[in-house]
């Protein structure tokens, strides 16, 4: 009884590799900030092709954060690499983005310290409890994403004055939902440090 205890096989892990269609995604994205960054500086924030040029290299940007997230718990490649990556990649996106806008004299600079700020802590945090368990994106922090995405869109593309007076009402709402979800997040934190003690 023993023996054959003891010769039974244990359960086959599949080990996900690294190189994989959502890891693949997230290094795109990285590639595409510099790209998108020249081309903001490129066009001044004046030359309308440029602008178009800069946004639809964001809008591509960030829907290759929606797909590698998706593809990679469908097809379960989830990774560290991955797990480390994805979030970096996802601020350096939106870090230059705000910054540039803010350069350019299109955005406030306070907007872009709120933003960053939280987004960086909030990444910290997931670091800091990344061998505990994984902070889920919250649908509020999904909201915040679709408004940060939306807003900056709005402000790289050249919009008509009517239409462009629409854009710091969208950041207002971005702003508020960024702040809020700032604090879900601390809570999940915290609760998990304390579970996992």
């Amino acid at each position: 009884m023993t023996e054959a205890t003891e010769s039974t096989p244990g359960p086959v892990v599949a080990r996900v590799p690294v190189v994989n269609a959502a890891n693949a995604l997230t290094a795109l994205r990285l590639v595409l900030v510099p790209v998108f960054g020249a081309s903001v500086v490129v066009s001044g924030m004046t030359h309308a092709d440029w602008q178009i040029i800069a946004c639809v290299i964001f809008a591509v940007a960030s829907v290759t954060d929606l797909v590698d997230g998706w593809i990679a718990r469908r097809f379960a490649l989830v990774t560290a690499v991955g797990k480390v990556a994805d979030p970096i990649a996802d601020k350096a996106l939106t870090g230059a983005a705000l910054l540039l806008l803010s350069w350019y004299d299109r955005l406030p600079w306070w907007v872009t310290a709120v933003i960053l700020a939280r987004e960086l802590g909030i990444t910290a945090l997931r670091f800091w409890v990344i061998r505990r368990g994984v902070i889920a994106a919250s649908r509020g922090g999904k909201i915040k994403t679709a408004l940060q995405i939306l807003a900056i869109a709005w402000y790289l593309w050249p919009m008509p004055a009517a239409l462009a007076a629409v854009g710091p009402w969208i950041m207002a709402a971005a702003v508020a939902v960024t702040v809020v979800t700032g604090f879900d997040y601390i809570a999940q934190a915290l609760r998990l440090r304390r579970t996992a003690a």
